[in-house]
């Protein structure tokens, strides 16, 4: 990848939405990862108005020391951004409160609704200051594992990583001077409080992931592979297959002609 020739790509791509939609800029949320911190980055490099906002729940310190340093790095390098911290533990208490326990599922939905409560933040703070919400979500997360919480960080007004695979995200972020403690740290999506990284939860890397999604782009299935490739492509496939309905657009019953007239 030509790293400086893609990152003015993007940049150019971002300015020009931007402009053409007649916004002040970006509102972008930063967890620690290296992807919200790419993005953000990207974002202050049109010169634009960019808030960042950390937006903690119950949050492990790591994760929010490194937002705040990163956060720090782009005030003291780019003067057009501004930052802030909402502290939405609150919130998240109250709503918890406010539901029924039941469901095996209610642990998910929990760290779901921390999403979407993260989401809601960042429309409001969008709207109120004429920013479009940016995405944070890349290749493999958005169009290969479906890795993210529908109307969550899956909400959002653009998406200019979208097309980079996490390798990627790593090297254009290294590429940029993005601070090490994020290009070091294992990526999380933050949603549980505690330190279970990515691949955790997915049961392989994300170098797996991108090969197992090529594999299936060239139609290649689990029986085509031995040992750990095997294993690769039917978790792969697990999850593209459980999270389609968040990467297909919403399903729309049609109405035959004859039932209308």
């Amino acid at each position: 990848m030509k790293l400086q020739e893609t990152a003015d790509h993007i940049i150019n791509w971002l300015k020009n939405y931007a402009e053409n939609a007649g916004v002040r800029g970006f509102v972008v949320g930063v967890s620690g990862g290296i992807d919200s911190a790419l993005t953000s980055t990207l974002c202050a490099r049109t010169g634009l108005e960019v808030l960042t906002l950390e937006m903690p729940i119950h949050q492990h310190p790591d994760q929010a020391s490194r937002g705040q340093e990163h956060q720090n790095w782009l005030a003291s390098n780019f003067s057009n951004t501004r930052h802030t911290q909402v502290d939405l533990t609150p919130v998240y208490d109250h709503f918890v409160a406010a539901m029924q326990p039941g469901g095996a599922d209610h642990e998910l939905s929990l760290a779901n609704s921390r999403a979407r409560l993260r989401m809601s933040t960042l429309y409001y703070h969008g709207q109120a200051n004429g920013l479009l919400v940016a995405g944070t979500g890349n290749k493999v997360e958005d169009f290969g594992v479906g890795f993210y919480t529908k109307y969550g960080d899956g909400g959002v007004d653009l998406s200019p990583i979208a097309d980079l695979y996490k390798t990627e995200v790593f090297a254009l972020a290294r590429h940029l001077g993005i601070i090490e403690s994020i290009l070091t740290a294992q990526p999380t999506d933050g949603l549980w409080g505690d330190d279970r990284t990515d691949e955790d939860q997915l049961g392989a890397s994300y170098p797996e992931l991108e090969w197992a999604m090529e594999q299936q782009e060239a139609g290649k299935s689990p029986k085509d592979f031995s040992g750990r490739e095997a294993e690769v492509m039917t978790i792969y496939n697990r999850f593209n297959t459980a999270n389609k309905h968040k990467m297909l657009p919403i399903p729309v019953c049609e109405i035959p002609v004859d039932l209308k007239y």
